[in-house]
């Protein structure tokens, strides 16, 4: 099996505020969900590696939306698969569609470290138990790049609490990613939509610490960097990209089916 594939449905809680339509950052949970079941197919879960005394960790998340993302309640596929291995690094890439139609495709750098000095393990049980589909859906693995700063734009301060912090005991990728959506006021998304986001995790950051996002326009048209420091060192550095709001359809004059599930 090249690859894994999952079907979810777009929930309340995943609905962004103003199209009923799944929220970008919620893509990026299914596929860590799917990256997760992944794994366990093959023994290797975060709890399989608990033995080990090993963890499962993302540096980098490239994903672009391609077309308009589904509305509540809509059924999405999402296919996974490890597109290269080497000493220390595994990569996947992932489709995610709707009705057949890809709406978001990207790739994501993962490693395999010791708990306790943090240090890359090398991959030969992974390459033992996974296959490698050769397929780049976004032509290679983009490495990060940074765009020179023009000016910030907005800048917010935020102390790490109990829903930041995932089972590893540190804050969660998904709190970073909405730390960096917060900083985008309400005028600005109800215009603008995300068309793409890569994200390079540098740190971890720990329950009570203090993090502030400063968020920049940059040289680049629409395109604008997050960077979330604890004590002024980068944790996280995020660029993403928008483009104006112009969907081709919005929830009242779309044809959605609710099945019945009685």
């Amino acid at each position: 099996m090249n690859q894994y594939t999952k079907t979810y449905n777009v929930i309340l809680d995943n609905m962004d505020l103003f199209e009923y339509r799944l929220r970008p950052i919620s893509a990026i949970m299914y596929l860590q969900d799917a990256f997760a079941r992944y794994t366990a197919t093959k023994k290797m879960a975060a709890y399989d590696l608990f033995a080990t005394n090993q963890i499962w960790i993302v540096t980098e998340f490239n994903i672009d939306f391609v077309e308009d993302l589904p509305f509540w309640s809509e059924e999405i596929e999402v296919s996974i698969w490890i597109s290269e291995i080497t000493k220390l690094k595994v990569y996947t890439d992932y489709e995610l569609k709707c009705k057949g139609i890809t709406f978001a495709k990207g790739n994501a750098l993962w490693f395999v470290i010791d708990k306790e000095t943090k240090r890359p393990a090398k991959t030969d049980v992974v390459a033992d138990r996974f296959d490698i589909c050769n397929e780049l859906v976004l032509g290679e693995h983009k490495k990060f790049i940074l765009p020179q700063t023009r000016e910030v734009y907005t800048k917010i301060e935020h102390k790490n609490n109990l829903s930041d912090i995932d089972f590893n005991k540190h804050v969660n990728n998904k709190s970073y990613i909405n730390l960096a959506e917060m900083t985008a006021p309400n005028e600005f998304r109800k215009t603008k939509v995300l068309k793409s986001i890569h994200i390079r995790f540098n740190k971890e950051t720990f329950l009570d610490d203090v993090l502030t996002c400063t968020t920049n326009r940059t040289e680049l048209p629409n395109t604008y960097t997050h960077i979330i420091e604890k004590d002024g060192i980068s944790v996280c550095d995020i660029v993403t990209v928008w483009d104006e709001r112009n969907s081709k359809n919005n929830i009242v004059e779309y044809n959605l089916d609710v099945k019945n599930e009685v």
